[in-house]
């Protein structure tokens, strides 16, 4: 294939099916993976009614299974991969830290921390066979300032930064692929309705207006690795 082959995780809603829509716009084949049918249909219907191309994948990343099932899908059918945009995440409760329950805790942690390290694992040979890679890791802002009653999902975002970091700079003069952290900031998505549910929605930037950033940080022609792109940054 010629065009550009990039996996979206969480791309059933929000800033994934935003992503996932400009890419193929781009003229990327998006592999879009989330829990969700029903939102991967209707991105699939909105893709290929402007002409582009999608593979859809339902899954749960918590089957850490299925991710490794994953890659070698995709080696199966496209031989490489250019592009990785992990952008599924899961908020989990807003509470004291000794009130985190331990089944709140793992999943938090299986999804936004343990799910992006089992996607690279499975992910970066195949990374790898392409002449350009890039991966984007989508973060938060409590990652580097923790905040009272977020510990799980800042514990869990700190981890996954770090983890990228590392990978990150052990593949820069190896191999080609680009890897880097996006923060997004305040959006209006569901798991920001559900953090600050008194918040006005158009107040904030949409998952829309991210996307043409997404689709420059997976683009052969960017060439930074092991940065953080904060939206509000580029956006002045």
């Amino acid at each position: 294939m010629t065009q550009r082959i990039t996996l979206v995780t969480g791309a059933s809603r929000g800033i994934g099916y935003a992503a996932a829509k400009a890419l193929a716009a781009a003229g990327h084949h998006v592999v879009a993976t989330a829990r969700t049918q029903g939102g991967l249909e209707a991105l699939d219907d909105e893709i290929k009614a402007s002409g582009g191309a999608c593979t859809l994948v339902p899954m749960d990343l918590r089957e850490f299974d299925q991710i490794d099932r994953l890659g070698a899908a995709l080696h199966e059918r496209f031989g490489r991969l250019d592009g990785l945009l992990c952008n599924a995440g899961l908020l989990g409760e807003i509470t004291p830290a000794q009130q985190t329950t331990p089944k709140d805790w793992m999943a938090v942690l299986d999804v936004n921390m343990t799910a992006p390290y089992r996607l690279i694992r499975s992910l970066d040979p195949l990374l790898r066979e392409s002449p350009s890679g890039r991966a984007v890791f989508v973060t938060t802002s409590v990652a580097r300032n923790p905040r009272p009653y977020w510990g799980a999902y800042a514990a869990s975002k700190a981890g996954m930064e770090a983890f990228v970091s590392i990978w990150a700079q052990e593949i820069a003069d190896a191999t080609p692929i680009r890897a880097n952290i996006f923060d997004p900031g305040g959006t209006a998505t569901a798991m920001r309705a559900k953090a600050f549910p008194g918040e006005n929605p158009a107040t904030l930037p949409s998952p829309e207006d991210l996307a043409p950033t997404l689709v420059e940080m997976l683009s052969e022609g960017f060439g930074d690795t092991n940065t953080l792109v904060r939206y509000r940054d580029r956006a002045g």
